[in-house]
């Protein structure tokens, strides 16, 4: 298929990536002339800022910018009755009907960073606006990841809250770790194998049954002691108590 890239950021960037091992990335469409330069150069295409100027014969064009600014942008794509899809976890895919009755969602569910040369497993979940189009859409997917599904927008919002969940604030927690050891002497590198390990079990078992640690013991002189240990990090100190009374409370 050749494919229309609207978008120059994270999603834009590892998708193009990915297309391009089967398919033809034919233009890059953005607002910001050095990045739009910049991922032509990568995918070896063509480029433009000014969405008039759109190539208007592709298959596919996938709208990859971010929640926020897709509506910005729709009136100005000349693309009517064209395939088209955004990335979106949180945004209807309903939002794209006014320029197109072919129309989609290709939703990424993962944490993308363009500057990891080396792309993760990618789930890509669709949806469309006809049995049609979700036919096309999961046809694309699956030619270029291996991890393909279906979900509604009320699913994949659902999914996004899951993911912010699971992985966004999860991240703030190692990052709130970080600082806490660096500021304490100790080093936090210690704490990745305990980390993987525990990531790598959900592969298998309800994380639920696998909680582990002073909460779920309900070892209260431990529990204590780390508060204790946690005044000059007020943050990291009401994160630590609320998480221990949800996990003593269950699920």
């Amino acid at each position: 298929m050749d494919v229309v890239i609207i978008g120059t950021g994270n999603v834009a960037t590892v998708l193009g990536r990915m297309i391009t091992a089967k398919h033809t990335v034919v233009q890059v469409a953005g607002r910001n002339e050095q990045y739009v330069k910049e991922l032509c150069n990568e995918l070896g295409c063509d480029g433009t800022t000014d969405f008039s100027q759109m190539n208007k014969n592709a298959d596919l064009y996938i709208i990859a910018v971010s929640d926020s600014a897709i509506a910005a942008i729709l009136p100005n794509l000349p693309i009517k009755d064209k395939l088209v899809a955004h990335t979106a976890g949180s945004v209807s895919r309903d939002v794209l009907k006014n320029i197109s009755d072919n129309y989609g969602v290709i939703y990424p569910l993962q944490s993308i960073r363009k500057e990891n040369k080396n792309i993760p497993h990618i789930p890509l979940l669709i949806d469309g606006s006809s049995d049609a189009v979700i036919s096309d859409l999961l046809a694309f997917a699956q030619s270029i990841t291996l991890l393909t599904g279906t979900a509604t927008d009320e699913q994949r919002v659902k999914l996004h809250i899951g993911a912010v969940i699971s992985s966004n604030f999860v991240n703030h927690l190692y990052a709130l770790t970080k600082k806490f050891c660096d500021k304490e002497g100790v080093l936090f590198n210690h704490l990745i194998p305990l980390i993987e390990e525990t990531a790598k079990r959900l592969q298998h078992n309800d994380p639920a049954y696998m909680q582990t640690g002073p909460a779920i013991r309900r070892d209260m002189i431990t529990v204590k002691k780390h508060l204790h240990l946690l005044e000059e990090y007020p943050k990291l100190q009401s994160l630590y108590k609320e998480l221990s009374e949800s996990i003593m409370e269950g699920i």
